[in-house]
């Protein structure tokens, strides 16, 4: 079990992320974390890529570039956070070194950060997902999102109707290299389960409770500027329910966020 001391930002607390779609910019900097769950997240994270890589891990060979891009951009923003670059080495803050090989981008990625990363590329109307390392799913899976467009990633997603789905895509094109956005969500789970994959066929199960845990994903869109992907990059905050502070808690009796069913 890994679990937050804290949730840094609560999202039903604030009136600007309170409804969807809750985007705001990224301050200079703070695309990418380190936290105190950093060296649990980070041994279940390869854990997961050596025993389950086909679960956790996709790439499109057409969209290698943007992988490689994507692990530029990343490597050029750690030593910010504490890491240290030795050649084709790297030194997290927790001290272990990661050997850099540039041919699987993303699960190099997943060594080094605490982030999920989703690739989305423009390929005809749509952006599609062309890659990601995903070993903290949140009730969805991988393989049944690969190489599908926004709206077919988001078909089981009762808001995520005709009227949404066109605003999302011009909020993709829109989206400028030099200004990243994001937002955030939140969920009550009766699990701590950070690897929750659930299949689109597989029925949701009626919560029994509130549950004990809260989830929330710091969820961020970054353009690349070579490419012009769009990097959907997810921080997962899991933390008790008796872990809020009194003014989360009370802000969230006057706004209930829902339950996941699992």
């Amino acid at each position: 079990m890994v679990l937050h001391d804290r949730l840094p930002f609560a999202p039903w607390a604030d009136a600007r992320t309170r409804r969807l779609p809750g985007i705001l910019p990224v301050e200079p900097g703070d695309w990418l974390r380190v936290d105190e769950a950093f060296a649990g997240q980070m041994a279940l994270r390869a854990a997961l890529m050596a025993d389950r890589p086909a679960l956790v891990h996709a790439l499109d060979p057409d969209a290698m570039p943007a992988a490689l891009e994507l692990l530029d951009r990343v490597l050029a923003d750690l030593p910010g956070l504490g890491y240290r670059t030795c050649g084709p080495q790297v030194v997290r803050p927790d001290r272990v070194v990661v050997t850099l090989d540039r041919t699987a981008p993303l699960m190099t990625l997943s060594h080094l950060c605490q982030n999920d990363f989703c690739l989305l590329e423009r390929r005809g109307e749509e952006h599609v997902l062309t890659g990601a390392i995903l070993c903290f799913p949140a009730s969805w899976t991988l393989a049944e999102k690969f190489l599908r467009p926004l709206i077919g990633i988001h078909g089981n997603v009762p808001v995520y109707d005709e009227t949404v789905a066109p605003r999302v895509q011009r909020l993709f094109d829109a989206i400028r290299p030099e200004q990243p956005l994001w937002r955030a969500n939140a969920l009550h789970y009766e699990d701590a389960d950070l690897f929750h994959p659930r299949s689109e066929a597989e029925p949701r199960r009626k919560p029994q409770g509130l549950g004990g845990y809260i989830r929330s994903e710091r969820q961020c869109l970054v353009k690349l500027p070579v490419t012009q992907a769009v990097v959907f990059s997810i921080h997962t905050y899991l933390i008790r329910d008796e872990a809020l502070t009194e003014d989360q808690a009370a802000a969230l009796r006057a706004f209930p966020i829902h339950r996941a069913g699992g």
